[in-house]
């Protein structure tokens, strides 16, 4: 799978991993409606390509992403409240989409991330970084807040570290943002694309359908929205997959299972 995109790349390898890069490095890889409109339409396609495995997140440049474009944010300004709420609401969509890829999710982060690219942080199930990567939440520097972010912001930091980061719209470190969560790994620039190697020989030896149903069923938890029935039904539900049959047989003749590369 490939595409032409204005904002954004995308490249697949025959190991089923897509490449999913932020392109606009003039612009430190703002977010404007384009590239929101662009990540909304592959996030849809990657989602239902069961080719795909696993999903690499990364930019062009020096910067991840600055948060949003300062075009985009006076186009806002001037717009009506109609106009505003149609484009907060595509940005929120789009950052679900991603939230809710049944793939894994892996961000790549080298340098700044601010405000919106902190949320796309936040989405990915993994996130590795270079300790020249600097992060903030600038939202009330503004007079703003970080709206649309803000279910992924708690879940993945947690009530106390969220409103830490965001209230006083400070940058914290790549150290710092893994002490609280918000990355995962920390290397050095040129070890992140190892780091990222291993990560993804990890998740190509899962079980795609298991990966699938278990994000989900994390996702349930974390929102509140599962009971333990549902979870003990979750469970049975793979006992009965084929996958889990196929997965179990092959552990059993000492084989590698038919999903392992």
């Amino acid at each position: 799978m490939t595409g032409s995109y204005e904002t954004i790349r995308l490249t697949t390898d025959p190991k089923g991993v897509a490449h999913l890069v932020l392109n606009r490095p003039d612009n430190h890889n703002a977010i404007n409606a384009a590239m929101i409109r662009e990540l909304t339409d592959v996030t849809g396609l990657l989602a239902t390509d069961p080719a795909i495995r696993a999903v690499v997140l990364s930019s062009s440049g020096n910067s991840f992403c600055a948060g949003g474009d300062l075009s985009w944010m006076r186009e806002q300004f001037d717009a009506t409240r109609a106009a505003r709420i149609a484009e907060a609401t595509n940005l929120g969509a789009m950052l679900r989409l991603i939230d809710g890829l049944p793939k894994l999710v892996i961000a790549v982060i080298q340098g700044a991330t601010y405000g919106g690219g902190v949320g796309l942080a936040c989405v990915c199930d993994i996130v590795l970084a270079a300790p020249e990567a600097k992060f903030a939440l600038t939202e009330t520097k503004l007079g703003l807040i970080p709206a649309t972010i803000a279910p992924y912001l708690v879940s993945r930091l947690g009530h106390g570290n969220a409103r830490r980061f965001a209230l006083n719209a400070g940058p914290i470190s790549a150290e710092e943002a893994r002490a609280i969560g918000l990355v995962s790994e920390v290397h050095p620039l040129h070890e992140l694309s190892h780091a990222m190697e291993r990560q993804l020989a990890l998740a190509l030896n899962a079980a795609p359908g298991a990966v699938a149903a278990a994000k989900q069923l994390l996702g349930n938890v974390a929102a509140g929205t599962i009971s333990l029935s549902e979870t003990v039904d979750a469970l049975a539900d793979r006992w009965e997959s084929e996958e889990a049959r196929r997965g179990i047989e092959s552990f059993f003749a000492k084989q590698r299972p038919p999903w392992a590369p």
